[in-house]
């Protein structure tokens, strides 16, 4: 399914390329997956790690907390990342046309 912000405006979104690099990783291809989208891949041991803590809590009824997803500089630095990101990918000339998803 094409990204909906791709197919309006032409611009790539800071998740295009999530779906192919989850698939690379999934067959353990992390240099590809790295290729199609370099935020994701480096976010997602941290939704990892949240993620378990979760179904731990869940699981054994206790109330463990991953204290970085409270902190407001991980959250408005991580989202200022993201925009940065976003702004960077969309730029047409090298190296910043590198990071979008048809590299």
């Amino acid at each position: 399914m094409p990204c909906p912000i791709y197919y309006t405006t032409g611009f790539y979104c800071p998740g295009c390329g999530s779906q192919r690099a989850i698939h690379l990783l999934l067959h353990g291809n992390i240099i590809g997956a790295f290729r199609f989208n370099p935020l994701m891949v480096l976010t997602l041991p941290l939704l990892i790690y949240g993620l378990g803590i979760t179904v731990a809590n869940w699981i054994f009824g206790t109330s463990y907390r991953f204290m970085l997803f409270y902190s407001k500089l991980f959250i408005f630095g991580y989202f200022g990342i993201a925009i940065l990101y976003w702004v960077l990918r969309n730029l047409p000339f090298y190296p910043f046309n590198l990071l979008s998803p048809s590299g």
